[in-house]
């Protein structure tokens, strides 16, 4: 393992070097992407430090209590258990730390919501998500921006693209990709019967120009007039964007801006974090299992999560594991199943190594 941390540490001293670079200085993504990754190796190289520090203490802790001196001896023997303890908790840190990091987890998430089955409840429940989103981004230092939405008649989602800016946003949302399940009594339900309905969500890593090559020639780019629930024309001009990817046939829609221009910018940031995400999948196929020791896949049709009201529980089927306290989960408080989600897929990537 030590080896391993002296890389790290030479990858740090280097980054050191470049961001004082006046080349990388004129270039703001190269900037970005570097500055990101040196913030995380300094957080770890701290605990190298502290790391070496520890075993210097304890080797020289254990060097007393095999001398003659009984004072420096029984001194040793009060130490040694601290400073152990203190060395397996970095130890444990600092493997983590080496597993191989996700390149994607410090971009910014763009989120994809979509009523799936269950009619006017679906899109009831979709909207209740992206609140539920909203309110964690605001608890959490996050902004969301919405690149694209589709209501319907009920107040409901029918379709909400949304893009989450913050440090590693990506990180934080991504295990959320797959099928949202509700069951409850809908308030039109007269018998009292409790009705199943679902909404999907994709969390995609935002993509740079640079991340994807798209060819001007491959894009059949339409305007039309934007519409809101029922059909109303909401504008009187041409000012939504539909862009068909020709050699995929992904169909990226936006009408949410008055401006074309802003909605064909907003239409073109959805299209490269889909083809993106194309490219990494297949990437991922031929790595063979390389997805299969990490919690779900992303595919949209894996039921990943059940929101039972009469139970008040939160049930997510990947570790399995069940929370209490619905309204305050949707009220965006997701910390800790995100951070229980993200602890059980780095036990998963270490037993994998281990394997």
């Amino acid at each position: 393992m030590l080896d391993q941390l002296a890389q790290l540490e030479q990858e740090h001293a280097k980054l050191n070097e470049e961001l004082s670079s006046p080349d990388i200085a004129n270039n703001p993504q190269k900037l970005k992407e570097l500055s990101v990754r040196h913030a995380e190796l300094s957080e770890v190289v701290e605990k190298i430090s502290l790391y070496r520090k520890l075993v210097e203490q304890r080797d020289e802790a254990q060097e007393l209590i095999a001398g003659d001196d009984a004072d420096l001896k029984a001194m040793a023997e009060e130490e040694l258990p601290g400073v152990l303890e203190q060395l397996e908790t970095l130890e444990q840190e600092l493997t983590v730390a080496l597993l191989p990091p996700d390149q994607n987890d410090a971009k910014n998430a763009i989120i994809e919501i979509r009523a799936g089955a269950g009619g006017d409840e679906a899109s009831l429940f979709g909207a209740e998500l992206l609140r539920m989103y909203a309110r964690f981004a605001e608890m959490n230092g996050f902004t969301l921006e919405t690149l694209s939405s589709s209501r319907t008649d009920v107040g409901g989602v029918k379709e909400a693209i949304i893009q989450m800016l913050g440090p590693n946003a990506y990180r934080t949302f991504k295990y959320e990709s797959g099928v949202h399940r509700v069951q409850r009594v809908p308030s039109t339900e007269k018998s009292g019967r409790i009705h199943t309905s679902t909404a999907t969500v994709a969390v995609l890593p935002e993509a740079e120009e640079v991340d994807v090559h798209i060819d001007p020639n491959d894009l059949e780019i339409d305007t039309y007039r934007s519409s809101g629930p029922g059909g109303q024309s909401v504008n009187t001009t041409d000012s939504a964007v539909r862009i068909t990817h020709k050699p995929t046939g992904l169909i990226v829609t936006c009408q949410d801006e008055k401006s074309q221009q802003k909605n064909k910018v907003k239409a073109m940031q959805v299209l490269r974090s889909r083809l993106l995400q194309i490219q990494q999948e297949a990437e991922a196929a031929k790595q063979s299992d390389a997805r299969l020791s990490q919690i779900g896949t992303g595919d949209r049709s894996e039921k990943i999560r059940t929101y039972n009201f009469p139970q008040d529980r939160v049930t997510d089927h990947r570790i399995p594991q069940t929370w209490n306290g619905l309204p305050g989960i949707l009220d965006g408080g997701l910390q800790e199943i995100f951070d229980t989600l993200r602890e059980e897929d780095i036990k998963r990537q270490l037993a994998k190594q281990g394997a």
